[in-house]
């Protein structure tokens, strides 16, 4: 799928929220190709199936998951996630496995491009090989 045609999905699926009654913005949601699309277009980037849902990786570790439809989980330090929470409390949740902070789950209806490729790219630095870092 070109971008023009994620954008297109993207500007087709502006709908009302479910928790709030405002209409979202057409362009600012990132539909789930879009955010495929971000996720792999980072170095070494592949998808592989996790547990029956799409994630990605680099250099064998996960960076994030595509959760659902309107959710991309994003696997960020402790301070990352709690900085993105704070940056963006409408579009950004912790994600605890157990007791861990685990990840930052992004909404997609309600995130931008340039959030979620922020996001992902710092998620993807903690996890590639030094080999990719050095580059």
């Amino acid at each position: 799928m070109s971008l023009e045609d994620a954008d297109a999905d993207a500007r087709a699926q502006c709908t009302e929220n479910e928790h709030d009654a405002r209409p979202i913005p057409c362009g600012v949601a990132v539909s789930p190709n879009q955010a495929r699309s971000l996720a792999l277009a980072l170095p070494e980037a592949v998808e592989q199936d996790h547990h029956g849902r799409p994630s990605f990786r680099v250099g064998g570790k996960i960076f994030a998951t595509l959760w659902d439809e309107d959710r991309m989980n994003v696997m960020l330090d402790e301070g990352g996630i709690l900085t993105a929470v704070e940056r963006a409390p409408d579009t950004c949740e912790k994600i605890w496995w157990g007791k861990r902070l685990a990840a930052v789950g992004v909404t997609l209806t309600r995130a931008d491009r340039d959030l979620l490729s922020d996001l992902l790219a710092d998620a993807w630095e903690h996890k590639a090989p030094k080999r990719l870092l050095n580059q």
